[in-house]
């Protein structure tokens, strides 16, 4: 029988999410698909995928860009991944690295 994969959670994923699920949660969390309470703690990753697929489709309004949203959610989108880059940076995380840390 097949193991399904679990995930950890934003909090306890590498660097407090600075993965590409990471990066699914904090755009749920912009657009207020998900709780910012909810971090996705034991989630499979087929539920991550069904995820994957709102954001997706709240991005494409906005041709996927931060640019394209309005005001409102620009604020909403740059303070979630500052605060998600600040603690990244405080556990060690080196933007200039990417996944090689």
């Amino acid at each position: 029988m097949a193991q399904t994969r679990i995930y950890p959670g934003i909090h306890d994923d590498k660097y407090g999410g600075m993965t590409d699920i990471g990066k699914l949660i904090r755009d749920a969390w912009v657009f207020d698909l998900l709780p910012e309470t909810e971090t996705c703690v034991n989630w499979n990753y087929a539920q991550l995928e069904m995820l994957y697929d709102k954001v997706h489709k709240a991005w494409s309004e906005y041709g996927h860009r931060v640019s394209h949203l309005p005001p409102a959610l620009q604020e909403r989108h740059a303070k979630i991944h500052r605060q998600a880059f600040d603690l990244a940076k405080e556990q060690g995380w080196n933007p200039d690295l990417g996944d090689e840390q």
